[in-house]
């Protein structure tokens, strides 16, 4: 009886089995991103797990499939590219102002929980497996849908299911965090299917979408969420029609909003009128203002260095807190100041804020180059991104950088470095 020639089997051939190991591990990858919206949904912390074990998946199918010189490689050619290294110096910085902190064990977590969903979404971005093809991005819109249908029919029903299973906070501002994931993740997967040539099943999908997110943003309690809403929207329409004076206008309100973060409070005070924080109660505004103006007080007291990365948390415990009025004193211990400029600002000072400042005009002038259905999504989520940080959570928390690093691999192109085109890539 004669052998069977190896090319008859193909998973008999050297190296099959290490390939049918990589595509397993490359759709474990794609599975995790895709089901992202659905795990927010059930646990509204849970993005960093879900991009670290997309991370752990397609670095594990990259050196099944390559040498890992060339993921060094493309590593190198990403960090080597602005705004990178502007960032790695905040960074940085931000270790070192961890000296000065008060609890340095406690800023060390929070650099942590910063840096982990970075390096999670470079890992993903320098393994060459990932690349948004038509069938991911239909299945993310489908997951992003389902996950905001079944938080409105939590919402409407008074969280009967959670409370029927006995799980998470009986509260509805539980679902803050999705709102906002759910808003960010909608932005590429929207801009993908819309501009495919495909034809109308897909910007039907797209549709779709749009408007459930919006539904749901809307149903939602996060105002942070709807703010953001309203800017993209905003940005994009107006970037898809006179796209530099979109991008100069966002550049303009960056940095002065940057700049101006230390007298956020007393500049509200000023300037909103009393009728509007009234009608604007339920975003607990004048509560904000507060907040603002004791977090500015540490801002104006340690304008260059600040008062340590990470001290928010507890900075009604830091030296710096007997420099703030009697007044302002209290509301240094609600956690942190409720605007991503200003925490950055009283935690890394002037240095810390100015490097943050350059690498966000690095990354809008690096759109200038794109034309205007290109650019606009991607300046709509750089908009929408920092009003929502603008005025909401703590700016170092690890779900909302995991979400802002899953929506800029969702973009494809921008975090996929010389990844090779693959079978499925551009068909359904």
């Amino acid at each position: 009886m004669s052998p069977i020639p190896p090319s008859a089997h193909p998973d008999l051939l050297p190296g099959a089995g290490e390939r049918g190991a990589s595509r397993a591990l490359r759709a474990v990858g794609e599975a995790c991103l895709v089901l992202m919206p659905l795990a927010m949904w059930l646990a509204n912390r849970s993005a960093p797990l879900m991009l670290g074990l997309a991370a752990a998946a397609f670095l594990g199918a990259a050196l099944l499939t390559g040498p890992a010189a060339a993921i060094a490689a493309r590593l190198r050619r990403l960090l080597a590219a602005m705004p990178a290294p502007i960032v790695a110096a905040f960074l940085a910085w931000a270790l070192v102002s961890i000296g000065w902190s008060h609890r340095p064990p406690s800023s060390l977590q929070a650099w942590g929980e910063l840096v982990l969903p970075v390096v999670l979404a470079l890992a993903i971005a320098v393994s060459g497996q990932w690349r948004p093809a038509p069938r991911l991005l239909r299945a993310l819109a489908l997951a992003i849908i389902v996950a905001a249908a079944l938080v409105m029919v939590e919402l409407a029903s008074g969280l009967s299911q959670r409370a029927a299973l006995g799980t998470g906070k009986m509260m509805a501002f539980v679902f803050n965090r999705p709102a906002i994931v759910l808003l960010l993740l909608a932005v590429p997967t929207v801009h993908g299917l819309w501009s495919r040539p495909a034809g109308w099943p897909d910007r039907a999908l797209a549709a779709l979408l749009a408007a459930v997110v919006l539904v749901f943003v809307f149903r939602s309690e996060s105002e942070a969420a709807k703010l953001g809403a309203l800017v993209l929207m905003l940005c994009w329409t107006l970037a898809a029609l006179a796209p530099r004076l979109a991008l100069a206008a966002t550049a303009l309100a960056f940095v002065l909003t940057m700049a101006l973060a230390p007298v956020l409070g007393p500049m509200a005070e000023r300037l909103v009128p009393s009728f509007v924080l009234d009608r604007l109660d339920v975003m607990s505004a004048r509560a904000r203002i507060d907040i603002w103006d004791s977090f500015g007080e540490v801002a104006r007291a340690r304008p260059i260095a600040g008062a340590g990365f990470g001290t928010s948390a507890t900075m009604h415990e830091h030296e710096v807190a007997a420099e703030v009025s009697a007044a302002h004193r209290t509301l240094l211990g609600v956690g942190h100041p409720h605007d991503m400029p200003l925490q950055a600002w009283a935690e890394t000072g002037a240095i810390g804020a100015g490097l943050l400042t350059l690498a966000g005009l690095l990354l809008l002038a690096g759109l200038r180059r794109r034309p205007a259905p290109e650019l606009a999504p991607r300046l709509a989520l750089f908009a929408a991104a920092f009003a929502i940080a603008a005025v909401g959570h703590g700016a170092w928390q690890g779900w909302w950088i995991a979400a802002l690093g899953a929506a800029i691999l969702w973009f494809g192109s921008d975090a996929t470095i010389d990844a090779a085109p693959r079978q499925g890539d551009h068909h359904g």
